[in-house]
């Protein structure tokens, strides 16, 4: 893409300067010759990329101007997914540039040799920022740039994003928070990108459903748009999601098998190379996808980009998008598809957003100390540190410009002692002090280390695998937990049979019938974002005003007049309240169109409210655009809200009383412990399992709570519950709107 080659363009025209006579393009006839290592360049160029599937799209991109201008540098990448041979030759001598993950950049720092393997170091190149910004990965990314800027002071960082809210904050995350980024430049692109988004209306809205996230009877309009173009993106929300669609459609055309195909994360690694090279060359008709195809990928045959169900932001339905299209100058067209009626009012707000620009902000983690307790033992493994002189660099970055003393000295003891608790026992002591140094010495610590470094946490996954051999992908443990040998399901667009797991993997053989279970994968509901939000609110002030701009408003106009005449469409400063009895019970219905989990915290928060007022007990549910408290008998509403109920005081004292605190933060610190390096997640095939590591973590957490109440990784925990998990800061936003 353009950006990524305004940021390449650099360093290429500073070694030609440099060199003015050791280049030129290789004869026609025989093209440029690959130079050989030992005369290649040292490292001087590092692209960091979120994903492993982006590096070798993006090595092969970065590797056309090399050729075609002659220049002899060594390009490689170096992921996961990289042989151990290239590891191997690569440890000996890094290419000129280097496409690598923030895993593996970490993985070079923690080598003893690190500071030497950078020492020509001139540029570091973060694509895709947005995707870690406000993440731990993004901490780890801040926390390797601080290491290297104090190996080369005059290093120069690129970051890379079409889709950011909040430059400024980026740009002091990538650059540092001690005035050396104020004086950076933000380039912009000097047109805008022209992106069309539309809709397909259902022929009858008063049948539509009201509720839901499939509606595969959408069906035959999504066929005829995928016919309508050479080659299309159908994206989903969810990997559950992908499969069935791939099914319906070829259900639908049974003649497209062999030019449709599926991606998503959990497939085998060459599946999806082979469904991005197909693409690619124009090859596949149709490919049913997750956000797995969301980022920087070029696939300039599509034309076509469809989107099931809501976007869920703008940020990712621009990103999306900008799938079709991905050429200078070309426009990219987006179509959504509705799974129930208010996604079309969704749609509509999204446009809206996208023309105004409100694209979601990535908010810096501040403080993380699990991750700030990884990158102490990896620095100690890279060379040994001073504490005053890393403290002084940790203090350069975002995450960590106000840590306190107290935090500081507190994360030195966890690594060297174990903490309070766990001082008695060895293998908690990674680092050792040695002539004012701190360092690790114990190899099998080491490691370890370097096996479980990251911050990319989730459920234990099992390999699928035909009892002949072929792999498939993976699932999470408790899908197959509740398998037994016989049952089938559906994976990889493919029937399968359960015949047996064994060492972490499913065997299976493929089934003769097409209908089956659906893996589900935790943490894939992706909630409304505070922009598209804000856009949707705008949207229904609009038709509590009687004005239905553009075809989706259109469209859902007969449902919004039923809901006039039986209740209320709230304005943008309301919020609808509708009481409803049914033999359930008691039905409170309130809706405040600010997503899930802001929604899941705001009902825990008006049931404990209002049941101060009256012992009562409620049942909870919640979605996007509202949440429900059902009780046996009539809740006290009027009083409640003549009271404390809308009041956005004692949140910090109120929320965590009205939830499962404890229990949350339990499941939180699961998280917390594996970064942390205190639950060790198991050696290359011999991982273990879920339930393995949740007694582990949950072990280390009641140990703390009784031993060591102060341990800061609790107080962590607490906090991730809060803000992470019930956006607490935006719930407080919403009770002050």
């Amino acid at each position: 893409t353009g950006k990524s080659y305004a940021a390449w363009i650099g360093p290429l025209l500073e070694w030609m300067l440099e060199h003015p006579t050791a280049r030129g393009p290789a004869p026609a006839a025989t093209g440029p010759k690959r130079p050989r290592r030992d005369s290649s360049p040292p490292l001087r160029v590092l692209w960091i990329t979120p994903l492993r599937a982006l590096a070798a799209d993006t090595g092969e991109a970065l590797a056309e101007p090399l050729r075609d201008l002659g220049i002899p540098w060594t390009l490689e990448t170096r992921t996961g997914d990289t042989s151990a041979a290239v590891r191997a030759r690569q440890s000996r001598r890094l290419p000129t540039a280097l496409v690598t993950t923030p895993e593996s950049l970490t993985l070079l720092l923690s080598r003893e040799d690190a500071r030497a393997l950078f020492d020509e170091l001139r540029l570091v190149v973060v694509d895709e920022w947005h995707e870690l910004m406000g993440t731990k990965r993004g901490v780890q990314v801040e926390l390797a740039l601080a290491r290297l800027r104090r190996f080369r002071p005059l290093l120069r960082v690129w970051g890379l994003s079409a889709t950011l809210g909040n430059l400024e904050e980026a740009r002091q995350a990538l650059l540092g928070a001690d005035g050396k980024g104020s004086s950076a430049r933000i380039v912009r692109g000097v047109e805008p990108k022209r992106v069309v988004v539309d809709a397909l209306i259902p022929p009858h809205i008063e049948r539509f459903p009201w509720a839901g996230h499939l509606c595969t009877q959408m069906l035959p309009q999504v066929v005829q748009a995928i016919e309508e173009g050479e080659s299309a993106i159908v994206f989903t929300n969810t990997r559950s999601q992908t499969e069935i669609w791939y099914q319906a459609l070829l259900e639908a055309r049974p003649e497209w098998a062999g030019s449709i195909a599926l991606h998503h994360g959990s497939l085998d690694r060459k599946s999806r190379e082979w469904v991005e090279e197909g693409l690619r060359e124009g090859r596949l008709r149709c490919v049913v996808a997750t956000s797995s195809l969301d980022l920087g990928v070029d696939f300039s045959p599509v034309d076509r980009v469809l989107q099931i169900g809501s976007p869920k932001g703008v940020a990712r339905l621009l990103q999306r998008a900008g799938r079709s299209g991905h050429r200078p100058g070309a426009v990219s067209r987006v179509t959504c598809v509705p799974t129930q009626v208010l996604e079309l009012i969704e749609v509509a707000a999204a446009r809206d957003g996208i023309e105004a620009g409100a694209v979601e902000s990535r908010l810096p983690v501040e403080r993380p100390l699990d991750v700030l307790a990884q990158h102490l033992v990896t620095v100690a493994m890279g060379g040994g540190f001073r504490p005053d002189e890393l403290l002084a660099e940790l203090r350069s970055t975002r995450a960590y410009a106000e840590l306190r003393d107290d935090e500081w000295a507190w994360v030195l003891d966890f690594v060297t002692r174990g903490g309070e608790a766990l001082r008695a026992y060895p293998e908690y002591s990674r680092v050792v002090t040695r002539d004012g140094a701190y360092v690790v010495e114990d190899p099998a610590i080491a490691r370890r280390h370097r096996m479980a470094i990251g911050t990319i946490v989730s459920d234990a996954h099992i390999t699928v695998q035909y009892l002949r051999g072929a792999r498939l992908g993976s699932v999470e443990e408790s899908f197959i937990a509740r398998l037994k040998p016989g049952d089938r399901f559906i994976f990889a667009g493919k029937p399968l049979e359960f015949v047996r797991v064994r060492d972490m993997k499913a065997w299976v053989r493929r089934a003769s019938s097409v209908r089956g279970a659906i893996p589900r994968w935790m943490g894939s509901r992706l909630p409304l974002s505070g922009e598209l939000a804000a856009a949707l609110r705008a949207r229904l002030e609009e038709a509590h005003r009687g004005v239905f701009r553009g075809p989706e408003m259109e469209a859902v106009r007969p449902v919004l007049e039923i809901q006039a005449r039986w209740s209320r469409i709230p304005a943008a400063d309301e919020l609808l309240i509708e009481r409803v009895r049914t033999r359930e019970g008691h039905h409170l219905f309130f809706f405040p169109f600010e997503g899930r989990l802001v929604h899941e915290g705001l009902a825990a928060l008006f049931a404990y409210r209002i049941s101060r007022l009256r012992p009562i007990s409620f049942t909870l549910a919640a979605n996007d655009y509202g949440f429900e408290l059902l009780s046996p008998d009539p809740a006290p509403l009027e009083e409640a809200l003549s009271g404390d109920l809308l009041s956005p005081q004692a949140l910090v004292a109120d929320v965590p009383a009205s939830l499962n605190a404890a229990e949350m933060a339990r499941r939180q610190f699961r998280e917390i412990a594996r970064v942390a390096g205190l639950v060790f997640p198991g050696y290359p095939h011999a991982g273990k399992t879920a339930r393995q590591l949740q007694a582990s973590s949950g072990l280390f957490f009641d140990v703390f709570q009784r031993y060591d109440p102060q341990n800061l990784l609790l107080s962590q925990a607490h906090r991730e519950v809060l803000e992470r998990q019930l956006e607490s800061s935006r719930l407080g936003r919403t009770l002050e709107r």
